[in-house]
């Protein structure tokens, strides 16, 4: 006998549906009556996943019934404007219980979805009577129930008369029982689209509403370019010293930047520079007269974070240079480097946000065993209040001065909860800003970074060399963290300079610029890359004669005219990056294999229902990632991602080289790293 209180039991009609998962309110029960479990888009730590305008999402979700009843899964998206949208999702069929399907999302703002899952009663009942009339079992029984599931379906007002009218035509014919009539209802295509379009629903189920944060095109898609502003237009006088580039000079290398297909022009602090401990050439603690100082090291008499360096010109200067880079279809990135040198007005006005060490001292920055004399860190636990209204002042201004993106100088430096407040902030008041995380830090830090807020994130790409450690990369950064991390794969930095680009030569240079240019949507590089610049200060992986302690003379026209320069390889890029939209997706990207170690294959497919074109868009990118060996080897492909049956032949055209070759699955190929050490591939059209 059950010791239950019978008022403690609810009929099935008082039993609220719910998603597995889900809160309990008091009935004892978390259960939907169709499950809905987990569910993609996705963020740990229940922060809002992200998408960009133009994106294609996929949405997924695990669902399932008891017993062989079919069941039909879908998501409803509510658009920032309120307008709700239902897309079917399909079964991933590999006895996952996964549903799927991918959605393009064409409006910044902020989205909410839900999954739902229902009883598919035309679907359940077309499959059993398709399997029983053919056996010879329970004809008449299947007859008479697809009429009444069809009468019952014809009676919804909302389906078109014209449809309604079919559905009781052969309700009708149904009721005669016969096994022809029978197996023509239950395989008819037509009548399959009717109810595809429009299912017969029961046993509703759904899962809560969550957020999708849609973010401008440009928060996930780009080509970066950086410089320092004082090195172009620079000149040796003749006493030795430099005369500094301004912002009038360094817009004249704006149009060929642009030239080159870049879109974002970054630009290292443009801020007064402290003399107080100023660093010289290579870091060195000695300067000499006109050395120009770290930019890294902000603040003098003349100003801190909202000011110019008077060598530059003044803010009707920087104005000017943000104008003329929009006029050359470039958008200006500025460096955010929170930090302060010892002559910043910040360490006479509020010497409470450093940290003073007990000899009474401020303590200097420190990433050992590198060690910043010239930088006082914020701290921010010493009154947050006030450092978080001045960091948020400091940002709206250069917003109001033009800038939209910021790439953040060490952001792990300081305190997660800050970022989380000063994005959502900015953001609430421009939605158009976007934050570029420089963070090269843990995993767990580094993700946690995105989860946070930031549009975009440095990774670890710079380091990740060899076929193995590219596969193991590129797939993790398009599919396990693409719902809220978003890679920008600089090739080089004005501080990384790695061994591969140190030992690899000028193949080396190639490489990187292909893999990056095609494996995500964002990707950059900063000036002297195309001069292949690869000597580095003994014992580091930065460039000797670095740019952030002096200025630079680089001769771009001569170099390319000369034959010696990446620059065209880079404009080339940029326009296969501009011509093929599978390449401005991130998460469609998909490792094939080869029998070299050395050989890196993968694809970028989008179908032709995104591409705009009404045609599919695949790209190949086949590479030799050893830059000193010429490579031959097999590559297999699985071409089913694009539609083409195994065995089958297509044509791939080289968009390097012009190349056009017939391809299978399986393919020959020999890459040169001193001649052309990467195909990158347009499968045109079966052969």
């Amino acid at each position: 006998m059950s010791s239950t209180s019978p008022k403690a039991l609810r009929s099935p009609a008082q039993i609220p549906s719910r998603p597995l998962g889900a809160v309990s309110d008091g009935d004892g029960l978390v259960t939907a009556r169709i499950p809905l479990v987990g569910g993609t888009p996705a963020v740990p730590g229940g922060f809002a996943p992200k998408a960009f305008v133009g994106e294609v999402v996929p949405f997924t979700v695990v669902a399932f019934r008891e017993g062989h009843d079919l069941i039909g899964v879908q998501v409803r998206l509510t658009s920032p404007d309120g307008d709700e949208t239902l897309h079917r999702l399909t079964p991933f069929l590999d006895g996952s219980d996964r549903w799927g399907a991918e959605i393009a999302i064409d409006l910044q703002g902020r989205w909410t979805f839900r999954f739902e899952a229902f009883s598919d009663d035309f679907a359940t009942w077309a499959h059993a009577a398709e399997v029983k009339v053919a056996a010879g079992v329970d004809v008449p029984v299947m007859a008479a129930l697809g009429a009444e599931l069809l009468t019952r379906a014809a009676a919804e007002k909302d389906r078109p008369a014209a449809q309604r009218r079919r559905l009781t035509d052969i309700a009708a014919a149904l009721t005669g029982g016969d096994a022809a009539t029978t197996t023509a209802a239950s395989t008819d295509a037509e009548l399959a689209g009717f109810f595809r379009d429009r299912p017969l629903m029961t046993l509703r189920s759904s899962s809560a509403a969550r957020p999708l944060l849609v973010e401008r095109t440009a928060a996930g898609v780009g080509a970066w370019y950086e410089f320092f502003p004082r090195s172009e237009g620079a000149k040796r006088l003749k006493d030795g010293t430099v005369k500094s580039g301004t912002f009038r000079t360094a817009a004249k290398r704006l149009p060929a930047v642009a030239a080159m297909g870049f879109d974002v022009i970054y630009l290292v602090p443009v801020h007064p520079i402290g003399t107080t401990n100023r660093k010289g050439r290579n870091n060195t603690l000695t300067t000499e007269p006109g050395d120009p100082g770290s930019p890294y090291a902000i603040g003098s008499a003349d100003g801190g974070h909202d000011a110019i360096h008077p060598e530059l010109g003044k803010p009707a200067d920087f104005r000017a240079f943000v104008r003329a880079a929009r006029n050359e279809g470039l958008e200006v990135a500025l460096d955010l480097a929170l930090q302060a040198s010892p002559d910043h007005p910040w360490v006479d006005e509020h010497p409470e946000w450093f940290t003073t060490l007990p000899d009474g001292t401020i303590a200097y920055a420190e990433n050992p065993p590198k060690k910043y004399q010239d930088i006082y860190p914020l701290n921010f636990d010493n009154d947050p209040a006030g450092i978080y209204q001045e960091m948020l002042r400091i940002v709206q201004h250069w917003v109001r001065e033009g800038v939209k993106i910021f790439r953040v100088d060490n952001p792990h430096t300081k305190p997660l909860q800050f970022w989380e407040w000063l994005i959502a902030t900015v953001n609430a008041q421009d939605p158009d800003v976007i934050f570029l995380a420089e963070a090269f830090t843990r995993p767990a830090v580094m993700r946690a970074l995105a989860a946070v807020g930031f549009q975009q994130s440095y990774s670890y790409f710079t380091w990740r060399n060899t076929k193995a450690e590219l596969e193991e990369f590129l797939t993790s950064v398009s599919h396990e963290t693409s719902d809220y991390m978003r890679p920008n794969l600089f090739v080089n930095t004005h501080d990384i300079l790695t061994e591969y680009l140190q030992f690899g030569g000028r193949a080396a240079y190639r490489i990187r610029a292909c893999i990056a240019a095609t494996a995500a949507p964002v990707y950059g590089v900063y000036a002297g890359y195309e001069l292949f610049e690869n000597v580095a200060r003994p014992g580091s992986e930065e460039n000797i004669d670095n740019e952030k302690y002096e200025f630079k003379f680089r001769d771009w026209e001569g170099a390319e005219a000369a034959g010696d320069s990446l620059a065209p390889l880079l404009r080339r890029l940029n326009e296969i990056r501009t011509a093929h939209p599978a390449l401005r997706q991130l998460r469609n990207l998909s490792v094939h294999w080869s029998d070299d170690d050395s050989v890196l294959v993968y694809s970028k497919h989008l179908d032709a229902a995104f591409t705009g074109t009404g045609q599919s868009d695949t790209i190949l990118v086949i590479a030799n990632v050893d830059p000193h060996s010429v490579r031959e080897t097999t590559v297999h492909l699985d071409t089913t991602i694009w539609g083409v049956p195994p065995g089958e032949q297509f044509e791939v055209e080289d968009l390097l080289t012009g190349d056009v070759w017939t391809w299978a699955d399986h393919n020959y190929v020999r890459l040169d790293a001193f001649a052309e050490p990467v195909h990158i591939l347009k499968v045109r059209r079966r052969a």
